[in-house]
């Protein structure tokens, strides 16, 4: 098995490298010539060589006089290649040149001890040219170090070559110490070098493709996938090596020994490829080390703009899609949307962001410092300098979250739409430039996105109210005919009035009358805010009271007194919105299942009224964003209406309007009202 993989290893390594030298000997394009002026010639020799030497390790024996010779002209092209580099690059002073001579004569002599040696050479001799061929890989090795860390334009292209030329001396090295330690291993080391000379064309054919200058240019998904194809060659290489190593050591335990290890092997491979770090450590590394760039801006925004697109019914909500869109940029695995909520920010969208969403939110202070500079908060760099003036305005509940990474602003013109809060990715890094510009240029598409949203649902809302205008003219007309039938009876009752048969047709028409007056009544709902109404003191207790006196009838009421409360309100205003939430809260529970009515004083001493039941409860999602949203009703038959109305009542008179909801356990709406003058309640009693 080591002599086939011996053999096809090094076969298709020789069939690339001369790929590669024929196309550099034709173009005058090569690799290198990319980041230097090495001549193509020089090049293409070394890439012929090196094609030569693994044909005769595949073709004749790795110990054969020829095959030994063309590997020390193979060493001895890289290494004139190396030079030129460094001469090209400022770099090469009399330090290099003399350690590049120094390893050029230990490769000449190994190539003299070679010829001198035979096909059969002894313990000695292999040993002596075991050791100066490790020499010489070694001197080149660190003097491609040297090239490598001159200053210069460093390009992709050339930390390919670095890296394909450290593998190439590195399994010199190898071999050479499994020549002098262990004699036995060195089939398995021979056979292991293969896969990796073709890892190695792989590389340079990657480096021939650098994006430089006109050509083919080398993408960021095709360099991660001969990356792949390297690492998985490397390590077919590395099993079968460990796996030939355990054959021998095992004895008659062989075959288990090799199970053993490819288990063993296998089980790692997967634990390791199925973890989400590795991806994205992938992808850090190739553009660190491979690109200009760290970002491949086409395919970018191509994803961001199809993340944000995705049209049908089963996608996600836009604030969803937005927040995934800005996070995949990234590969932050979680991120949190806030808009603007009043002068604050609160919570509108998450995606895999853990915990409960109560207390996610911003107050002005933060929304006015996003919206002035813009500016993109990159969360671990304020954390070291806990007094700057921006860390002071982070609200407490982000800058306590370690997975909290970056907060991007999303500025729409002169204002500023809410902003997107994003986790720290898999492979931990600090923002850079790229960053910054990447996602404040993303921030700007989404608060697009999300302007547009609202401006649909604005246009949206105000066509339902047309609608809604054109239905109101059709009960007007309805109303038209109730009166005009009325006026007809009352004209002809002074004249029919003693009439038994009229009068009978008059009730008839009168019930008839008052019963679609009724129906019209409660399908307009009462809309008199137009005229103004004076704030009074109120005993709460006394309107509930007379409220389910009046709706016992319909439904049952039960009052919960907790204390007298008196609160400054608008009498009809406050009627009107109480009615609303009692017919909600009926229609939502079930026939013999009372609504409760609570009345008394607030934590904070605001006089409150609360309307509860135990009906079919709402969704935090449909509270969120439909409840108080006009014509969004749960109900298939609803208008959407009171509750949206209720609220607009209530914050009329200086108050708010509470709600607490889960399904299955029913609702509970609270209204907080301004409390009455302290002496209310003593006038009252005293009347």
């Amino acid at each position: 098995m080591t002599a086939t993989i011996i053999l096809w290893g090094h076969a298709l390594a020789a069939l690339l490298f001369g790929a590669l030298a024929l196309a550099s000997w034709r173009q005058d394009a090569a690799p290198l010539r990319r980041v230097s002026a090495v001549p193509h010639a020089a090049l293409a020799t070394a890439l012929a060589l090196t094609a030569l030497w693994a044909l005769a390790v595949a073709g004749i024996e790795p110990d054969d006089v020829s095959t030994q010779i063309a590997r020390a002209a193979r060493s001895l092209a890289w290494l004139h290649v190396i030079v030129l580099l460094a001469r090209a690059r400022g770099g090469a002073g009399r330090s290099m040149t003399a350690l590049a001579l120094l390893a050029a004569l230990v490769l000449l002599g190994d190539m003299v001890l070679a010829v001198l040696g035979g096909s059969e050479p002894g313990r000695a001799l292999a040993v002596t040219r075991a050791l100066l061929a490790a020499v010489g890989a070694a001197g080149a090795c660190l003097l491609l170090s040297h090239v490598a860390g001159q200053r210069g334009r460093d390009t992709g292209a050339l930390r390919l070559l670095t890296l394909g030329l450290a593998l190439i001396w590195g399994g010199d090295l190898i071999a050479a110490a499994a020549t002098v330690l262990q004699p036995a291993m060195l089939g398995e080391v021979i056979a292991l070098r293969g896969p990796v000379m073709v890892a190695v064309a792989l590389l340079l054919a990657a480096a021939g493709a650098d994006r430089g200058v006109s050509g083919p240019a080398l993408s960021r998904p095709l360099a991660m996938r001969l990356i792949v194809l390297s690492a998985v060659i490397a390590y077919a290489g590395f099993i079968v090596l460990l796996a030939s190593g355990a054959a021998v050591l095992a004895g008659v335990h062989a075959r288990a020994a090799q199970t053993a290890v490819v288990f063993g092997a296998t089980a790692a491979l997967l634990a390791f490829v199925s973890t989400p770090w590795l991806r994205a450590w992938m992808r850090v590394k190739v553009a660190k080390h491979l690109f200009g760039h760290r970002y491949d801006y086409r395919s970018e925004w191509q994803r961001f703009t199809a993340t944000l697109g995705v049209p049908g019914e089963g996608a996600d909500p836009l604030g969803t899609r937005i927040v995934k869109a800005l996070a995949d940029i990234t590969d932050s695995p979680a991120g949190l949307l806030l808009t603007c909520a009043g002068e604050g920010l609160a919570e509108a969208a998450a995606w895999r962001w853990p915990g409960e969403p109560k207390e996610r939110g911003a107050e002005a202070a933060f929304a006015r410092h996003l919206a002035q500079t813009g500016r993109i908060l990159s969360l671990d760099e304020l954390r070291g300098d806990a007094g700057a003036p921006e860390w002071q305005v982070v609200p407490h509940w982000l800058a306590g979250d370690p997975d909290a990474w970056a907060v991007v602003p999303l500025p729409h013109g002169e204002r500023l739409t809410g902003a997107i809060i994003l986790s720290r990715p898999p492979v931990d890094r600090a923002l850079d430039w790229e960053d910054f510009d990447l996602l404040r240029i993303a921030g700007r598409q989404a608060a697009s996105y999300l302007a547009e949203d609202r401006a649909h649902a604005a246009l949206a809302e105000a066509r339902r109210f047309d609608e809604f205008n054109r239905r109101f003219a059709f009960l007007i007309h309805d109303i038209k005919n109730v009166a005009s039938q009325l006026t007809l009876v009352a004209r002809n009752a002074e004249r029919h009035a003693d009439n038994p048969a009229f009068r009978a047709d008059m009730v008839a028409t009168l019930r008839d009358s008052a019963g679609r007056m009724t129906t019209l009544l409660a399908r307009l709902g009462q809309h008199d805010g137009a005229r103004p109404e004076t704030a009074r003191p109120v005993d709460l207790a006394e309107l509930a009271l007379r409220l389910a006196t009046v709706r016992r009838a319909q439904h049952p009421v039960e009052i919960i007194d907790q204390g007298r409360a008196f609160a400054l309100a608008q009498p009809q205003r406050l009627e009107q919105a109480l009615g609303h939430l009692l017919q909600n809260a009926a229609e939502a529970s079930a026939p013999g299942a009372p609504v409760t009515l609570l009345v008394g004083g607030g934590d904070d001493g605001r006089p409150r009224i609360a309307v509860r039941d135990t009906g079919c409860g709402m969704s935090a999602a449909f509270v969120r964003d439909q409840l108080f949203r006009p014509f969004a009703s749960s109900k298939p038959a609803g208008f959407g209406i009171g509750a949206y109305e209720a609220r607009q009542l209530v914050q009329a008179m200086g108050g708010t309007l509470e709600v607490d909801s889960r399904e299955g356990a029913g609702s509970c709406f609270t209204i907080l009202l301004p409390a009455a003058p302290a002496d209310t309640g003593s006038l009252e009693n005293a009347a």
